[in-house]
């Protein structure tokens, strides 16, 4: 009895072991399966990204060789406009200072040209401004040129006008050689005019003699009395005589009477008459006290003045009198006050 029941127990076991075995397999197989399909589904995505990569790549490249090859044509443009823009350089001041201008223009172009080529995005605006350039260039050596020709133009002229100056330079000297002889001799004649006419001045100079001057004190008659005492006036009485003159013609005449005190100052009012006259032996200005006038009849007489200032003392000492007539000093004296 016991043997069979234990070729009962083990009689199931080999019977479930192959099932088991065979799902083992198809569960391998199926993951291996998925594992294919996501490496291939990473291949694909690989391949894909590469062939991206390389156009991506490609273009850059493109880029690349689009904006060194502008680079290129811009150094190349710009360097031969500054080139022949400075083989046109000359004397001329105003054409070098055009071409000095010209080259800063195209320097700021190509800075601006440079910086569109650095944004990639730019390399269409970047080749017009390039196409502007060389318009501009153009232009530049264009406006040199036309201004080098009006230049030439210029000299040409100035060389014409330069031998008409030479043969008028020659007519001139001889012209100036002879305006100099007559500028000599015209000289001579004022100078002789200039000293015939100081002569005459002096010659018609009315000169004066005998001056005397008299202190006065003021009687409330109304009569004045002769002081000697300088505290004890109230007015100078001053007269001269005039001289024959033959050369003066008859009329009126102004001698103008200059009083310094003994302080050298000038007796002066303006309220009075008092002024300035010019001094024509030297040009200098003079003050003077007092003017009088008369009526000259080429005869000789006696004529007087009274100076009486009001609130003004009178110092003691010595004082001088000068009379000048036509700027001339005519006559002079002292006299003294105590």
């Amino acid at each position: 009895m016991i043997p069979n029941s234990g070729s009962t127990s083990s009689n199931p076991m080999p019977s479930n072991s192959p099932n088991k075995g065979d799902n083992s397999k198809q569960k391998l197989i199926a993951i291996a399966a998925v594992i294919v399909v996501a490496l291939l589904a990473v291949n694909a995505f690989l391949l894909i990204s590469y062939n991206k990569r390389g156009k991506v790549n490609t273009e850059l490249t493109s880029q690349l060789d689009e904006t060194e090859k502008l680079k290129q044509d811009l150094e190349k443009q710009y360097y031969e406009a500054v080139t022949e823009l400075e083989s046109m350089r000359g004397s001329n001041e105003e054409l070098n200072a055009l071409i000095e201008k010209q080259k800063e223009e195209l320097s700021t172009q190509k800075g601006k040209i440079d910086q569109l080529l650095a944004n990639k995005g730019s390399l269409d605006k970047a080749r017009k401004e390039i196409g502007n350039l060389k318009a501009q260039v153009q232009q530049y050596l264009a406006e040199v040129n036309q201004l080098r020709e009006q230049n030439q133009l210029l000299t040409d002229d100035n060389t014409r006008l330069k031998d008409e100056n030479t043969n008028l330079a020659t007519t001139l000297e001889t012209e100036k050689m002879t305006t100099a002889q007559l500028s000599s001799d015209k000289a001579v004649l004022v100078s002789e005019r200039e000293e015939l006419s100081k002569k005459v001045s002096i010659a018609s100079v009315v000169k004066v003699g005998d001056i005397q001057v008299v202190g006065q004190k003021m009687r409330k008659s109304g009569k004045s009395v002769s002081r000697k005492n300088a505290s004890n006036i109230d007015q100078l009485n001053i007269c001269f005589n005039t001289t024959d003159n033959q050369v003066v013609a008859e009329g009126p005449e102004s001698f103008y009477i200059r009083i310094v005190n003994p302080l050298g100052e000038t007796l002066a009012v303006e309220e009075m008459g008092s002024g300035v006259l010019t001094n024509s032996s030297n040009g200098e200005q003079v003050r003077y006290t007092q003017v009088k006038e008369i009526n000259y009849n080429r005869d000789a007489n006696r004529y007087c003045v009274n100076w009486a200032p009001s609130n003004l003392e009178f110092q003691k000492g010595s004082y001088e009198i000068e009379i000048y007539n036509k700027g001339y000093l005519a006559g002079k004296s002292t006299f003294t006050l105590k």
